[in-house]
């Protein structure tokens, strides 16, 4: 799977997962600079009209060893620069070890790989689907099926 096709099945996923919600997502948005001062594209932007408000997604698929251990650090940092809230979603079996552990401890960062057509939370895009519902605040997300006490 190359980067753009990972890109769109993440942005397909949180459009067909949050649409209900208001949710519309694009891809490849123009967003100001980066911390280098390259002009920045977001991989994937999803806009809650209701709120007003935004989340970009930063996609970064790697199923072969190589320069990802030298771009990760920098697109978190690049992504704590971005005056906006967002996260890097991640998937593949090409992260070291290393960097494996630096994404799975940061708040940045939530591993993600849906399957085409799915619109469903599952464990592996529960991450991603918490760090959307945190930052828009759909509490019901978090607790799922829970009663409270």
């Amino acid at each position: 799977m190359t980067g753009a096709e990972y890109a769109n099945l993440v942005g397909s996923y949180v459009s067909a997962r949050f649409a209900s919600r208001g949710v519309k997502v694009y891809r490849e948005v123009s967003a100001g600079k980066s911390i280098i001062g390259k002009n920045r594209r977001l991989d994937v932007l999803c806009v809650s009209e209701p709120q007003n408000d935004a989340f970009a997604i930063e996609c970064k698929y790697q199923e072969v060893a190589g320069t990802v251990d030298e771009k990760i650090p920098y697109a978190l940092d690049d992504l704590r620069a971005l005056p906006m809230r967002g996260c890097i979603a991640y998937a593949g079996t090409g992260f070291s070890a290393g960097v494996l552990q630096m994404l799975r401890a940061s708040e940045y960062a939530a591993y993600c790989l849906p399957t085409a057509g799915q619109f469903d939370s599952s464990v592996d895009t529960e991450e991603l689907d918490h760090l959307i519902a945190m930052h828009f605040k759909w509490w019901d997300v978090l607790v799922g099926g829970r009663k409270p006490l």
